[in-house]
């Protein structure tokens, strides 16, 4: 969690660069959408740490939390989002398409994309009598999509071992969850598939962790699917410059007196299961592979020109 949130800090402070004191999105270092993930590292963190290499995640387009939870190679993670030869595509990505299989993390821009891929994911580790279960993230508003229904069902008939994950921020970019959605938990659609639905208050990592653990070994045992609802809060905006004028007054505050990374670092010092002496280790420890990985992505060479057309469909 710590390493995910110090890794956005510094990718907004890159973004950020050139694009003051008039905002314009095609400045500076990092053009284009940048969708942080900060507030939501517990719902990366408590899932992913039941994973394998061999097991598939696909998320969202605010993947960085889930990648860094799946092991994605961080230097070519963020070679790629600064566009250079180094990163995972070749710099043709970006930050919403990242994609590493060597550790089988996939994600996309478009809602409820990564539904499918996963189900597909899934579907061959069965065919094939392989060992392995996927992972689908998604925000709570995806779950009104089309995609979302079609493969709950399907992976809820051939008995997949398949997860979805719906992080659960309360907004669609701009959009209340009550204003948008006829259910005030989207767990509770889990019945209309016949799978376990489940919902997890509070942001907490080690609840979450604890359901995940229960789904996975379901789909490990070949019992299917499970959906799985985890309240978190997005710290904040939809994207880089968004003014976030349709938040209530004082909603950002109280969310960030709960924010998680500090809430952790109290319950694991008061529960003894970690010194403060630890905790700043861990710190540092993530400090200096920022440190790193940052001056890697800066230094790395530009794609060539002639390479515009090279791994691409035509």
């Amino acid at each position: 969690m710590v390493l995910s949130r110090g890794y956005e800090e510094r990718l907004a402070a890159a973004y950020m660069e050139g694009k003051t004191p008039l905002f314009n999105m095609a400045n500076g270092p990092l053009p284009g959408e940048m969708h942080l993930s900060n507030g939501q590292e517990p719902c990366a963190v408590g899932v992913c740490a039941h994973l394998r290499a061999e097991d598939t995640v696909t998320a969202t387009h605010r993947p960085h939390h889930v990648a860094i939870a799946k092991g994605v190679d961080l230097r070519a993670m963020t070679a790629e989002i600064f566009g250079k030869q180094a990163g995972l595509s070749g710099g043709r990505g970006g930050h919403m398409h990242i994609f590493d299989p060597r550790v089988n993390f996939a994600c996309s821009g478009i809602i409820a994309q990564g539904m499918g891929p996963a189900a597909g994911a899934a579907l061959a580790r069965k065919l094939r009598g392989e060992p392995g279960v996927a992972v689908a993230f998604i925000g709570e508003g995806a779950a009104n999509q089309g995609a979302f229904h079609e493969v709950m069902n399907i992976a809820a008939l051939w008995k997949l071992p398949f997860l979805c994950i719906i992080e659960d921020n309360g907004y669609g970019v701009s959009v209340m969850k009550k204003d948008s959605t006829a259910v005030a938990r989207n767990d509770v659609r889990a019945a209309a598939y016949g799978v376990p639905g489940v919902y997890v208050p509070g942001n907490d990592p080690y609840a979450i962790y604890a359901a995940a653990g229960e789904a996975i070994e379901r789909a490990r045992a070949g019992d299917g699917p499970t959906l799985i609802e985890i309240e978190t809060w997005r710290l904040a905006g939809h994207f880089m410059g968004d003014v976030e004028g349709y938040r209530p007054a004082g909603e950002k505050d109280a969310l960030f007196a709960r924010d998680p990374i500090p809430a952790m670092r109290q319950r694991m010092i008061a529960e003894k299961t970690a010194t403060a002496d630890d905790v700043a280790a861990l710190e540092a420890e993530a400090k200096a592979t920022l440190d790193a990985v940052f001056d890697y992505a800066r230094s790395a060479a530009e794609p060539r020109p002639e390479e515009a057309l090279e791994k691409v469909f035509v």
